[in-house]
């Protein structure tokens, strides 16, 4: 089947498909601190993209370029096409966004939460109710709707996150640390619900997170990120492979040739406790958020 531009199905005379997205020589400086450095990167229309890599590497930075959240001064960011500097309204309308910290309110229910966002996305006033119930229930909310979000499991609430993102119908949904603080059990039903809203429209996800095990597991693609680069690029299990025939060339053992993805990891960013691991902000901020979902 060939696709149109947009990555929906069409005829024989469709277009080329577009990128979901695109960064192309991007960079970003806080001070004199680079924090993205000539990045390029690109996902594809309905695959899942894991971007990894330790604290400090710039993941965070360059998703807020990719929502809009922070200018493009250097190079260039597209979202299905739409430049991110010049069109960031046709560039917001595509995204949906769960970040990293927390943004559901505790004082509202988890409907009036989605209703929120639904109204801050421009979703039509006629179809608001809908859509809101239809998100609820594709992340298992729907009895829990209308308790206040303070009264909500850790997993609860990151579903709930979910739903805020999904209202709006995003092409292109957008996923900081999902799942940061959960319990193994929780961190598989989030997975559960994603993939399944995947699967019903085709959206395209891309993700960061520090669960080497959810990469290999639910990643299509995986770009490991370092000092504001992709330094490693492919399906986990391309880099898994890829590691293990260089650990034979210089002659390891069985053993060694056998790597998981957190030695690719590992063996991409070295210790991970260098000057790149983030700042004091950076820490308190992921604990706080681990706390609160715990």
């Amino acid at each position: 089947m060939t696709r149109n531009s947009n990555g929906s199905p069409g005829g024989e005379a469709a277009g080329p498909v577009v990128d979901a997205v695109t960064c192309s020589n991007l960079a970003y400086s806080f001070g004199g601190t680079r924090a993205v450095d000539g990045l390029e990167l690109a996902v594809r229309p309905g695959e899942v993209f894991g971007l990894l890599g330790p604290n400090g590497a710039g993941k965070t930075t360059a998703i807020r370029c990719i929502t809009t959240l922070l200018p493009v001064p250097a190079g260039m960011v597209r979202v299905f096409g739409h430049d991110a500097a010049g069109d960031r309204m046709a560039v917001r309308r595509l995204l949906g966004y769960v970040p990293q910290q927390l943004s559901a309110d505790a004082a509202l229910t988890g409907r009036e939460n989605v209703t929120l966002f639904a109204r801050v996305f421009d979703v039509p006033r006629r179809e608001r109710a809908a859509r809101v119930t239809q998100a609820l229930a594709a992340v298992g909310l729907t009895d829990a709707a209308d308790r206040l979000a303070n009264t909500y499991s850790g997993g609860m609430v990151r579903r709930l996150e979910l739903a805020q993102a999904l209202v709006s119908a995003p092409r292109l949904l957008i996923l900081d640390e999902p799942t940061i603080g959960l319990d193994p059990i929780a961190r598989t039903g989030v997975w559960g619900h994603i993939n399944a809203v995947r699967a019903a429209t085709g959206m395209t996800v891309l993700v960061t997170t520090h669960y080497m095990d959810e990469a290999d597991q639910y990643c299509d693609r995986v770009g490991l990120m370092h000092r504001g680069r992709i330094r490693a690029l492919g399906t986990p299990a391309e880099l898994r492979r890829g590691l293990g025939e260089r650990r034979r060339a210089e002659g390891g053992t069985a053993t060694d040739a056998l790597p998981t993805l957190e030695d690719v990891f590992r063996d991409v960013a070295g210790s991970g406790l260098d000057d790149t691991s983030g700042d004091f902000r950076d820490v308190r901020s992921t604990r706080r958020t681990a706390h609160r979902v715990g």
